[in-house]
């Protein structure tokens, strides 16, 4: 079939050939996933023509401020997969402990708006997901204190100028965007790979005196000049994780979101925002770390923990652990 009509749920059909003991139900679960993300990108493609835009006026169980979109994406994500039956279990940043269906094979981590102080001023934001296999029946905490390497599957969903949906199921990352002429994710992107090395930065540079000094001295060292290393990078910082981390993905470079003085644990949480795109970075060819240990190889030790993350070009990863370990 021809790359402008491989729908994602064709394009799923035709991998699950490749797995003889392969049921469906995956495939089943990808496609609830997809059309909740079609109705969220609804809702905040025409955020700031219906009552929709704003904060809450309460914080979220780590502290941040809730969008009203937040709540929306939540709960369609929630109804849509505790309605399907494929998911027996979720754990997402809206909730404060995990969420119990009533049946199913697989265990979903979500963030369902990532980015969504953005909103109000039309930046591109996402929902990041990862999807494990449960343990038992009964979902409590402890069966999500496991590390990224276990993860089956992978992916987040861009929404700006066009909506992609971008995932990996351990056999390379692919990228499908929304025609919404036809209501489909359309594969646009095949086996997506960062480059081995990249010249972009992402960071806040406005945190640069609460950072650590092995951390200054490695901005520092980026942003001088040096022909025979091309150096200095560039700095691209949009302020949303989805949206620099995709950039970043297609282009080669790093994302940086260190511990502070501030916020001594980091602020991303490492659940359900830096495991799933670190599992897709990884299938990329690229690397992530929290500056001493790979993100893949952390265990949670509670749903909300959060974490320092360095993520991107594999070279540019390496070279900052080279610097934060003097």
């Amino acid at each position: 079939m021809e790359k402008q009509t491989m729908n994602l749920t064709r394009f799923l059909i035709e991998e699950q050939r490749k797995y003889p003991s392969a049921s469906g139900i995956f495939t089943e679960l990808f496609s609830e996933i997809a059309l909740a993300a079609k109705i969220i990108s609804r809702e905040v493609n025409k955020a700031g023509l219906v009552d929709i835009l704003g904060y809450t006026g309460s914080k979220n169980v780590t502290g941040d401020e809730v969008k009203k979109l937040d709540i929306f994406a939540n709960n369609t994500l929630k109804h849509i997969l505790c309605r399907g039956g494929n998911a027996i279990g979720l754990a997402s940043e809206e909730e404060e402990d995990v969420v119990q269906c009533e049946s199913g094979k697989y265990l979903v981590v979500f963030d369902p708006l990532d980015g969504s102080s953005n909103i109000d001023v039309n930046v591109s934001i996402g929902t990041i997901f990862g999807i494990y296999n449960k343990m038992d029946d009964f979902v409590d905490k402890k069966q999500f204190r496991r590390p990224g390497r276990e993860l089956v599957a992978a992916g987040y969903i861009i929404y700006g100028s066009s909506t992609m949906f971008v995932y990996s199921t351990g056999t390379g990352v692919h990228g499908f965007t929304l025609d919404p002429s036809v209501g489909e994710f359309i594969l646009s992107h095949k086996n997506i790979r960062i480059p081995e090395k990249g010249k972009i930065f992402s960071i806040n540079m406005g945190n640069y005196k609460k950072w650590d000094k092995n951390l200054q001295d490695y901005i520092d060292y980026i942003t001088e000049e040096d022909k025979e290393t091309k150096r200095p990078y560039s700095l691209r910082y949009i302020g949303s994780l989805v949206a620099d981390f995709h950039r970043n993905l297609l282009y080669g470079g790093i994302f940086l979101y260190p511990a502070d003085k501030k916020n001594p644990s980091g602020k991303l949480r490492l659940l359900y925002e830096a495991q799933p795109l670190a599992y897709i970075v990884e299938q990329a060819g690229g690397y992530a770390s929290d500056g001493k240990t790979p993100i893949l190889d952390k265990i949670p030790s509670e749903i909300h923990e959060r974490t320092p993350l360095f993520i991107g070009s594999k070279e540019n990863v390496k070279e900052l652990e080279k610097f934060l370990n003097r």
